[in-house]
């Protein structure tokens, strides 16, 4: 059975595609069979960006190792059970088509409630929660007191994965390994950090997920997505000599997939 790891967050603009990328990356770059899909239906971030990698190997003649990038299929709505939702049955047969060819497969969710989202989170193995260092990001997790930052209770994205939690219960699978990441960690901005660090630590034992480091805001992120390519390539492209910010970067990628602990992996070089 492959294992399954979903980039899940209902707010848009937190880097689930560029995470889902170097994930997937670092994955493939260690010899697994990584399968990549993107449920993001209209704006497929996670899809062009290999997309844009596939075509720097045929232009560039290079050989970069790829994820098996998989559309949803089509099928026949009229063909379904009574009672069958349509997209539930394309994620499905997407999913049982990489199973056994794979690893690893990697799920990108929308920025938006969805049902295809909703049902990725119930086949999670690892959900990963990228977030904005902000409270504006944290008001995904858990309603905050204004005032006093006391957290009030879970909000709207912490109860769908409860919900998904209670349906892989119910089948007898393992329980989720829930990481939000924090992403654009402001290397100013320490008394937000602290206090958004130490919020995000008090809701991870009430509601069982782990904080992992993220991405710093970094242009190199924005400018490897045209070329498809991650931190983890650049050397393979024959640049020995890395600027500090773009070595920076390539550690918090090394850091992400220690925190993420994926079984059968090793330390990312």
């Amino acid at each position: 059975m492959a294992h399954i790891i979903v980039l899940g967050n209902e707010k848009g603009g937190s880097g689930k595609s560029t995470t889902a990328m170097h994930v997937a990356t670092a994955l493939v770059r260690q010899g697994h069979v990584v399968g990549a899909l993107d449920l993001d239906l209209r704006q497929r971030s996670f899809h062009r960006y290999i997309e844009n990698r596939m075509a720097s190997n045929a232009n560039r003649g290079l050989n970069l190792p790829m994820p098996l990038l998989m559309e949803l299929p089509a099928l026949d709505e009229t063909a379904l059970a009574p009672g069958e939702n349509i997209y539930d049955q394309r994620l499905t047969a997407a999913v049982a088509d990489l199973e056994p060819r794979c690893n690893f497969i990697v799920i990108d969710c929308p920025g938006s409630h969805t049902r295809l989202s909703q049902v990725a989170h119930s086949l999670a193995d690892t959900l990963v929660t990228p977030m904005n260092d902000s409270f504006v990001d944290f008001d995904l997790l858990a309603r905050v007191d204004p005032t006093t930052l006391a957290i009030k209770g879970p909000s709207v994205y912490a109860e769908m994965v409860w919900h998904a939690r209670q349906l892989r219960a119910k089948a007898g699978l393992a329980p989720i390994d829930w990481v939000v990441v924090r992403n654009r960690v402001g290397a100013q901005q320490m008394h937000n950090k602290r206090k958004v660090g130490g919020a995000l630590e008090k809701l991870s034992k009430r509601i069982g997920f782990r904080v992992a480091p993220g991405f710093s805001e970094r242009v190199i992120f924005r400018e490897l997505f045209p070329s498809g390519l991650t931190l983890l390539d650049l050397r393979d492209l024959g640049v020995e000599r890395l600027n500090i910010s773009n070595v920076a970067a390539r550690q918090e990628v090394r850091e992400l997939m220690k925190a993420l602990a994926l079984p059968g992996t090793a330390p990312v070089e």
